[in-house]
């Protein structure tokens, strides 16, 4: 297998010094980062809405995350189908600011079939929406982070990098808060049988208004003078049989999910206890089989790959196919969480909130992915020791009072999560302990994450619901940190295992219906209320402990490659972990 002493990273040219930063373009690109923060997020109080108006179980009111993530896989394997055929990147043949402008224009498109299908009273037609919606996001997010480290002085890309992700994190902050009042039209709490009697004209509104800002957003980068075209007639490299096993893979996956498609237009109201058990095991079966096309899939890939390397392209290194595991269930848990707990905090043991109540609770969760990462990108910047350690301490409590003041000024009572300082705390402490180290970094939170969800699963109240909104500090920082781990040593395969790992954001579309699958399931065989829920959150449990088992295993990996990774982060200090950081939906 061939070796490298790193990632491939491009550098700045001394003889000319450092390149100027385009800030005019770095100013319109990361309105894309907010777009994609704020309608994800979104998507947690959206969720609870669609149950309530559809009378959706929760694995069908899971869909919704289905639909917007599995959108990321189709569109990045369609792109990088292309270029296996083709040998052009489209991106690349496009440019940066077309690729932008036409995924911006795409998800206007998604926009319009939202608002058609509300018209039209079906559920369905919006999960279709959502997903065009996503595809467009899919192909911005393709373009996106090259042309942010292109915008200026490579050896600062990472800092361009962080703030896109600051962004992206301030619109998952808010998102749910906007969302919320655009369906339930108050801040103050209603009960789910008002969410019920809603009307659909207010989601016709709220996606008339995200329409109208993606085109406002594609017609600012298209008219831009300062945005750079960013095309490339650089060859990309084929990997054909990666090609063939990703379309299998597909293909295996179309099987598995139709059965539970056409399940999902079954009442649960009108099945007794005993065909609602039979119905849930039928769909758990098909959804265990579609994470097993995965896992399996790509190990078997990474076999056949390492025996005759040819074709195979990036796939034949086993840190990046572990990598992609990873980012699927890295993304799958930190969506899974947040989208399952509005449905967790109905329960009476954790509150028992109304639907606009747990709005708060879920920009907290999404807020907190925002302490983090405003917390990791202190290291991307040159400061000495002791100013990066003092920053690491106020940034999160920064980032925490401005979550905290932002829903307050929506009229959010804040009081029961004054305390979760607490756990910001511990986070803060674990940032310390790992040294900027990524491996070490992964691990740490990883370990973290396992403990925090057995508290939550053994603890009811705030104590568990604490527990559970931590998941959202601990999925911080992973995205760079598995990014960089998974891409060391691929040297000219770089682009194309960036691709491989963006596919795999399709686990935010997977393991959240396996949850709810499993609650609706744990449910029907328990008289106690909540139990279902309650004791779904297992599935999380397990991810964390597979991102640990990836963080304890890569590096060992990277070494029988030639490649001491925490070495080499320390030879080129003051730039942290997140240096090859991707930007994440």
């Amino acid at each position: 297998m061939a070796t490298s002493t790193g990632t491939h990273r491009p550098v700045a040219n001394p003889s000319t010094g450092p390149v100027a930063t385009n800030y005019g373009a770095l100013g319109t690109l990361v309105t894309v980062f907010f777009f994609w923060g704020f309608i994800a997020a979104g998507n947690s109080v959206f969720i609870p809405f669609c149950k309530h108006y559809f009378s959706l179980d929760q694995f069908q009111s899971q869909l919704v995350d289905f639909a917007f993530y599995t959108a990321y896989y189709i569109g990045a394997l369609a792109l990088f189908a292309y270029g296996a055929f083709g040998g052009k990147d489209l991106v690349a043949k496009w440019g940066y600011k077309r690729s932008i402008v036409y995924g911006l224009l795409f998800s206007a498109l998604g926009a319009i079939a939202m608002i058609i299908a509300v018209n039209a009273n079906t559920f369905a037609g919006m999960l279709f929406g959502l997903f065009v919606v996503a595809l467009g996001f899919s192909l911005q997010q393709t373009a996106a982070q090259p042309f942010a480290i292109s915008l200026g002085d490579p050896a600062t890309g990472t800092s361009r990098v962080n703030l896109g992700g600051g962004i992206n994190s301030f619109g998952t902050t808010i998102g749910p808060i906007v969302v919320a009042l655009a369906l339930f039209g108050t801040t103050a709490a209603i009960t789910d049988d008002q969410i019920a009697e809603l009307s659909l004209s207010k989601v016709i509104i709220l996606y008339s208004f995200v329409g109208a800002l993606f085109i406002g957003a594609a017609a600012l980068f298209y008219f831009s003078k300062k945005v750079p075209s960013g095309i490339s007639t650089e060859k990309t490299e084929k990997a054909n049989k990666a090609l063939y096993s990703l379309l299998i893979m597909t293909g295996l996956l179309i099987i598995m999910f139709v059965p539970v498609f056409n399940s999902y237009k079954i009442d649960p109201t009108t099945l007794s206890d005993v065909e609602k058990h039979d119905l849930e095991t039928y769909r758990m079966k098909w959804l265990f089989g579609a994470l097993a096309v995965i896992v399996v899939g790509l190990l078997v890939s990474n076999m056949s790959a390492r025996k005759s390397p040819e074709g195979w392209g990036a796939m034949k290194y086993p840190q990046l196919v572990l990598g992609m595991l990873a980012i699927f269930i890295y993304v799958g848990v930190e969506v899974t969480i947040g989208s399952n707990l509005s449905e967790l905090l109905r329960q009476p043991d954790f509150g028992g909130l109304e639907a606009s109540e747990a709005t708060k609770y879920v920009a907290m969760y999404w807020g907190s992915l925002m302490i983090g990462r405003w917390a990791g990108a202190v290291s991307a910047f040159n400061l000495s020791k002791n100013a990066k350690l003092l920053l690491q301490i106020i940034v999160p409590l920064i980032a925490f009072g401005v979550i905290l003041g932002v829903n307050m000024a929506f009229g959010y009572d804040m009081q029961p999560l004054y305390y979760y300082i607490i756990c910001v705390v511990i986070q803060i402490a674990a940032f310390y302990i790992s040294k900027d180290k990524p491996a070490r970094t992964l691990l740490i939170f990883s370990v973290l994450g396992v403990i925090a969800m057995i508290i939550g699963i053994m603890s009811t109240g705030t104590v568990a619901v604490y527990a559970f909104l931590s998941g959202g500090l601990l999925c911080s920082i992973m995205w760079p940190a598995i990014f960089s781990l998974s891409l060391a040593g691929l040297g000219k395969y770089t682009t194309q295992g960036s691709a491989f790992l963006v596919m795999m954001i399709l686990g935010g579309g997977i393991i959240p219906p396996i949850q709810g699958k499993i609650a609706d399931y744990l449910q029907t065989s328990s008289e106690v209320v909540g139990y279902g829920i309650h004791q779904s959150y297992w599935v999380a449990v397990i991810c964390f402990a597979y991102l640990a088992f990836f963080a304890f295993a890569v590096r060992g990996i990277l070494r029988s490659q030639g490649i001491d990774y925490d070495k080499q982060q320390e030879a080129t200090e003051p730039v942290a972990a997140n240096k090859d950081a991707t930007l994440e939906p």
